[in-house]
Order: structure tokens, then sequence, then C-alpha cells
């Protein structure tokens, strides 16, 4: 197999070529598609052409949001350091990760929960738009399936993409049941970069609809 010579530039538009093609006749809706090729795309992985759950209209209310300045929370500062930081400026939108927060880690010993769970109970007080990513606490994903039953925090999108084995596939399926406006990578499937990635997405659909 020989290589092939890309210019740097050009390295990320060849690879959207390259999926495209794999995919072959498996479509995506247009509405759909520059978040799933992005997951793919950072993944090299196509089982996200089959595992993303959107729910209703869950695009067009995540790009309200960030029309509105919003507040993109994560579970890991691995994600907060993946979302493009120019494009977030672009719509006066901020990141934060609570997680290394000493109020953080003095409030789940205190509440005998996760740092996950006390950084979801932090973001509820950011009193702005929230879309909350989490890629790697189901944990996380409990918790706010916990305050949107009380009605006590309702980001406007959660990115439900935890990786892993316990409480994964379940904690997924519990956000996709609260009714919540979410993206969501069924199964054992996710991580940090494909939280970021979701994130990325939805920031550069915005930078279109601005065009």
């Amino acid at each position: 197999m020989e290589l092939e010579y890309v210019l740097p530039k050009d390295i990320e538009h060849r690879s959207f070529e390259i999926i495209e093609a794999e995919l072959g006749d498996r479509k995506l809706p247009e509405e759909i598609k520059p978040i799933v090729m992005r997951a793919i795309h950072t993944t090299a992985d196509f089982d996200y052409y089959d595992n993303m759950y959107f729910s209703e209209n869950a695009v067009q209310k995540a790009l309200a949001a960030i029309r509105e300045g919003a507040v993109f929370v994560t579970d890991t500062n691995m994600a907060k350091a993946g979302i493009n930081k120019a494009a977030l400026a672009r719509h006066g939108c901020t990141v934060e990760c609570f997680m290394a927060d000493s109020d953080i880690s003095i409030a789940a010993k205190e509440n005998g929960t996760t740092r996950a769970a006390a950084s979801v109970d932090k973001a509820s007080l950011l009193g702005k738009p929230v879309i909350y990513a989490a890629g790697n606490a189901p944990t996380a994903l409990v918790r706010l399936c916990e305050h949107i039953a009380s009605g006590t925090f309702i980001p406007r999108l959660v990115v439900g993409v935890p990786v892993g084995f316990v409480n994964v596939v379940q904690s997924k399926e519990m956000l996709i049941k609260s009714g919540i406006p979410c993206i969501v990578a069924r199964g054992r499937k996710g991580g940090s970069n494909v939280a970021a990635a979701i994130c990325n997405a939805l920031l550069y659909m915005a930078d279109e609809k601005n065009t």
C-alpha cells in the first residue's frame, strides 16, 4: 500500500472523503451527518453510524443554546481541552470542567458521591444555558437524570457518551428515557474524545448557520 501525499491543511478534508466513500450507500440525515461523521473521524470506528441516538430536535435545541452563549460543561479535562476555544469564542460560549476543583472533592466526600456527580450539582448552579458533555462518568448521567426528574437542573442538551463496562449502558438508556434533549452513543463505546468531537461538530454547525 503506497502512502498518499496530503498537505497538512487538507488531511481532515481528505479523511472525510474517505469516510464518505467507505460508508457507501449508507446515508445520514443532513441534520445529524456532521456529528456522526466527526465521531467516526475521531475514532476511526464506523460503529458510530449505527449507535448514535438523537432525541427529537436535539441538534436544533443545541444550536439555539449556542446562540445564547451556552456554557459547555465536561466531565474530564481531556474533553475540555479538546473543544475548540476559537469556535466557543465566536459564539460567546465557554467551557468548564469542575472535576479537579477542591470544592468538588470536599462535596463528594461529604455526600458520599463521585466527583462527577458533585460536578453536576455545581453545574446546576451556573444560571446559564448548559450543554453537558459526559465522556467518562456514567455517574454524571445518573445524577443529571435525578436533577431532570426533580426539575432542579434542566440542561439544554446532554451529550451522553461515557465509555466502559460498569453502568455505562444503563446510564445512557436512563438518559434517553429522561426526555431531555440528548445525543447518546448507545452501548459501551464513547470517551472524552467523542464528547469533544460532538461538541465541536455542534459549534461548527453553528458557524455555518451564521454564514
